[in-house]
């Protein structure tokens, strides 16, 4: 099943003067990790944020064709506040904000309306031990997020998604500012979060897009070159472009 379908859809900068998607095809399935692979400026980031519409956000940018979620047109008639509660995005560098680890995951839900502590006390410890964190902070939740290390900052910021009950999570290169060791955590993480989450992730790294994803699908200045299953488009790419990018010789 599929919890997106991207049909024929064209995106453009500066009142069309750069066509930066080009008819994109392409299905993300439920629950499981898709990977968005190809160089710098070849349109993966562009339209992971067509997927929750943060694109919007950009003045002059015009989209064509149609992006659905669970069937419905995402870029019709709908709640754009409530689709980014749905869709949630994990960015490349961790923005944790300047308050405490339980105030992070708490934010969301109190930007709500919800202030019954037993429940907020409920989501901070689901959200975290969600995100592989709890153990390292349940003694220390009123100390201020910016005390913990890299790793643990990115995990918080996953932990603040979730607690938003959301059906997406979207990354954007969310371990290129880590150390391996970080970077194995989170790719840990990932594996568990699908069983219950959608997960799009943008990486420049071959062996994260191997290691991490069901699908991975290639760009190449803003094309779809090609999408399969990872171990099959890894394997047996069927365009020149795609082998030549996965064996390292351009990109």
């Amino acid at each position: 099943m599929n919890k997106f379908e991207i049909n024929d859809l064209n995106l453009y900068y500066g009142n069309g003067e750069n066509h930066a998607l080009k008819s994109i095809n392409l299905p993300i399935p439920a629950k499981r990790v898709t990977s968005l692979i190809g160089p710098s400026g070849c349109g993966k980031s562009t339209l992971l944020r067509c997927l929750n519409r943060m694109n919007d956000l950009i003045e002059g940018v015009q989209i064509d064709g149609r992006l659905t979620m669970d069937d419905q047109d995402i870029y019709g008639n709908i709640d754009v506040a409530g689709l980014r509660i749905k869709v949630g995005m994990v960015f490349q560098k961790p923005n944790p904000f300047p308050m405490s680890i339980y105030d992070n995951v708490a934010y969301g839900l109190r930007a709500q309306g919800i202030k019954d502590k037993k429940h907020l006390d409920a989501v901070v410890e689901k959200s975290l031990r969600g995100a592989a964190l709890w153990d390292e902070v349940k003694d220390r939740l009123k100390a201020h997020a910016f005390g913990l290390s890299g790793g643990q900052q990115q995990r918080l910021c996953i932990a603040r998604t979730i607690a938003m009950e959301p059906e997406v999570i979207l990354m954007d290169e969310p371990t290129s500012a880590l150390d391996p060791i970080a970077t194995k955590k989170i790719e840990d993480l990932m594996e568990s979060l699908k069983q219950d989450y959608t997960i799009v992730i943008v990486t420049h790294s071959m062996q994260q897009a191997r290691r991490i994803s069901d699908r991975t699908a290639f760009f190449l200045m803003g094309e779809l070159v090609e999408h399969d299953e990872t171990a099959t488009l890894f394997a047996q790419p069927q365009d020149d472009r795609t082998r030549g990018y996965v064996n390292g010789d351009f990109g």
